[in-house]
């Protein structure tokens, strides 16, 4: 097999795109986008998982480039919800909602609930697909609190409502440094760069 030399990251999301770019910087590996691949599909997330989307995602765009792809999903579980809103959280507001738009639609289904019973995770499944030689999957969680009101302006998402307990601050007050060091997506991305890591050598 030929080390590892471009992957193409299977997003049109300009905030994940920066993040996932960030975490996998250093590596030596050209990451493009799909900016640069204006045949590549509109990959329609309808998995009943994180894992689906992703897996989805990443072939779809693996076989329309021809290059090595990395998706990711995430969805957001919060316990008094019953782990809704899951694997729909991007759309939890409606198909063309905004980040506010889900963040005050959260905040409102939670309305009344004490803080001891706000509890809530992160979980981000990682893909990444070969042209001819399958899909690698990685997982990562972060556990944390619902806030009554948004708090901090860095980020995205869900970011500004979610509380990280360790830390006393939402991840919207964050710096994306601080973010990428305990994220769930950054835990997901730190096993796929150890996989990828794999691929670089030449093997020929």
């Amino acid at each position: 097999m030929p080390a590892l030399k471009e992957i193409v990251l299977a997003t049109r999301n300009r905030h994940k795109g920066a993040e996932v770019a960030a975490l996998l910087e250093g590596l030596g590996v050209t990451i493009r986008t799909l900016d640069e691949f204006p045949q590549a599909p509109e990959v329609v997330e309808d998995g009943a998982t994180c894992e689906a989307n992703a897996v989805k995602k990443a072939r779809e765009i693996a076989a329309a480039t021809g290059l090595p792809a990395v998706a990711d999903d995430t969805g957001l579980e919060v316990d008094a919800l019953g782990g809704r809103p899951g694997v729909y959280a991007a759309r939890y507001a409606g198909e063309q909602a905004t980040y506010e738009d889900n963040c005050r639609k959260l905040i409102q289904e939670l309305f009344g609930v004490p803080p001891g019973k706000r509890t809530a995770r992160f979980i981000t499944v990682a893909a990444l697909a070969f042209p001819v030689d399958g899909v690698r999957v990685t997982t990562g969680e972060l556990c944390g609190t619902i806030t009554d009101a948004p708090v901090g302006s860095k980020g995205f998402g869900y970011d500004p409502v979610f509380f990280v307990t360790e830390l006393g601050k939402t991840l919207a007050e964050l710096s994306p440094e601080e973010k990428n060091r305990i994220s769930h997506r950054a835990k997901a991305f730190a096993q796929l760069r150890a996989i990828l890591s794999q691929h670089m050598v030449n093997v020929e």
